[in-house]
């Protein structure tokens, strides 16, 4: 094996600290050459810089004008600059990097101390950081989401038929779909931020009132969070099923061929309304070149095939309309309780009103992922053309016009190329890389070689909290949402991330547990939308928990235990 892999970038002596803390959250496996190097390198990086510039903390001069200090790929696997985000307590009066620590890594004994740089302290920045406060406590909306997410519609309706397009037309448009993701990742960034300020508001209320609870509860069922409809949409599909012997049927006779064996006219009908309007979401969607429930339906199917299973009584409109009455009591109480104490009261109310982020970040996510989406299947589009199609996304982006021209003339380059990108899904990249130094990829772990010790009946779990509330039943350790085997309705899913390819699958369960995740991750919006239980950063809780035991999960302590493991 090869010391690099051809994206990798060149570390920064300004900013020489990494992490795969929440990054292996965006993107759990090595991204595809294509997908690094057309949407990241090619467009959303640029947004990242920009989007952390619009937030009031950092500056161009910040930042490298070639590979810009917000992220990096090593191994091919996805990256954050641990040193730059720093840079968001260190220059924030309110906050410390000790307090960003503590919410990026816990305890972990891995995590580089903090050595300040002289351009470290820029107070000339904090106007600006005061403006884009006031603004995300103001609750004056933000009408220009609405636009994109309009524009992410009108190119899906804009597509037609991509076989009739020459391959200059193909790539043409794949060009047009690029230039618009810098823009639409500086919103994500904007919104993604900001969404981290209601957590720490309301955490401040919390202690007042000796509620630690508080914060998730008042952040639950918020509303209007795009990232739910497509498990909306995905529910009642499954109710279709559960409630037709013939689909039923075809069910049970496994997804394999499933759509073939169907007659119902409206089941497929509402199935491909579904494809249309939820088909770019999958597993590590961040990357072209990985599968989506349109070009690989049979993600969406499994899903189905669970949710199915689940009684009418659970709902998910009606466990969010049950937290979001918990929400309302609770949002009534504390009110009441500050009444003497205006300063926490107007924490409070600054903390409810900042908390529209968290349906902002989801709604900004799902409008450039259905953007990416366009391009990948131009993409598909353009291999379905050649004889080697899955070779497409190992082109580099600059590779690109040459390959359009004539991709026999990258064929043996490609097939290398492929075959040592998928020798990077047995590495285990290192969770921190520290000053500047990546190890040659020969001297990172194998997966396989990890050694991991099985939890014990009794043995308690720490994680951080996600969503409140208990649940107890058994364990089903779920590691690919196309594969989630004997999931039955009850059950705690285990799983090692969660995007939106996953969430269809909390329908199922009493609770989720996670290995890895933020307070501001997918899995924990989704899991309070549906009032579920949830504890992430489970580390290695997908190797530790077996498959089968009986698990207690505590969301609002953040705690797994193993009652018994049968």
């Amino acid at each position: 094996m090869k010391d690099t892999w051809i994206t990798d970038w060149p570390t920064s002596t300004r900013f020489p600290h990494y992490t795969r803390a929440n990054a292996g959250e965006v993107l759990a496996n090595p991204v595809s050459p294509l997908g690094w190097t057309f949407g990241w390198d090619g467009g959303i990086v640029a947004g990242y810089k920009a989007g952390l510039i619009r937030c009031g903390l950092y500056e161009d001069s910040d930042f490298d004008p070639h590979h810009p200090e917000s992220v990096a790929c090593f191994g091919g696997y996805f990256y954050i600059n641990l040193s730059a985000i720093r840079m968001q307590g260190a220059r924030n009066p309110a906050a410390t990097v000790e307090i960003l620590d503590v919410a990026f890594f816990g305890d972990h004994p891995d995590v580089p101390s903090y050595v300040a740089h002289p351009d470290d302290d820029k107070p000339h920045l904090l106007p600006n950081l005061e403006r884009h406060n006031e603004w995300v406590m103001s609750g004056s909306g933000w009408p220009e989401l609405d636009v994109d997410k309009k524009a992410a519609a009108d190119l899906r309706a804009s597509r037609g038929d991509l076989s009739a397009y020459t391959m200059t037309q193909l790539l043409t448009r794949a060009r047009s779909i690029q230039s618009q993701l810098p823009h639409l990742f500086s919103q994500h960034v904007v919104s993604g931020t900001s969404a981290a300020m209601a957590p720490g508001l309301l955490g401040v209320v919390a202690a007042t009132l000796n509620d630690p609870g508080l914060p998730m509860v008042l952040l639950s069922s918020l509303g209007d969070v795009d990232s739910a409809d497509a498990n909306y949409a995905l529910w009642d599909l499954s109710r279709l099923v559960r409630n037709n012997p013939a689909l039923t049927t075809a069910f049970n006779a496994g997804i394999d061929g499933v759509l073939d064996r169907i007659a119902s006219q409206s089941f497929l009908a509402a199935w491909n309304t579904f494809l249309y309007e939820f088909g770019s979401r999958g597993p590590d969607e961040w990357d072209l070149g990985s599968p989506t429930w349109e070009t690989h339906p049979q993600l969406a199917l499994a899903a189905i095939d669970r949710v199915r299973l689940q009684v009418d009584a659970e709902s998910p409109r009606l466990r969010n309309a049950t937290r979001a009455t918990q929400r309302d009591v609770l949002m009534a109480s504390a009110r009441k309780q500050l009444v003497s104490n205006p300063e926490i009261l107007a924490l409070l109310e600054a903390g409810i009103t900042a908390g529209a982020m968290m349906a902002h970040r989801e709604r900004t996510k799902t409008t450039i992922v259905r953007v990416i989406h366009e391009a990948r299947i131009v993409f598909h589009e353009i291999a379905r053309r050649n004889a080697h199609a899955h070779l497409v996304f190992q082109v580099l982006d600059s590779e690109l016009d040459a390959y359009i021209s004539d991709p026999d003339s990258l064929l043996s380059t490609l097939q290398q190329r492929h075959i040592e990108w998928q020798e990077l899904f047995a590495l285990q990249p290192p969770f921190i890389i520290a000053n500047a130094t990546v190890p040659p990829l020969g001297q990172w772990p194998r997966r396989s070689s990890a050694s991991i010790s099985i939890a014990k009946p009794h043995e308690v779990l720490q994680g951080v909290s996600g969503s409140p509330g208990t649940a107890r039943g058994r364990a089903r350790v779920v590691l690919d949402p196309s594969d989630p085997h004997d999931l039955q309705p009850g059950d705690v899913l285990v799983a090692p991330c969660t995007d939106p390819s996953w969430t269809p699958l909390f329908m199922s369960a009493a609770a989720v547990v996670v290995d890895v995740g933020g307070q501001i991750s997918h899995a924990v919006i989704v899991s309070r939308e549906l009032g579920l239980p949830c504890v992430i950063s489970v580390t290695d809780g997908t190797r530790r928990i077996p498959d089968g035991a009986l698990i207690e999960v505590d969301g609002t302590s953040g705690t797994v235990s193993i009652v018994s493991l049968s």
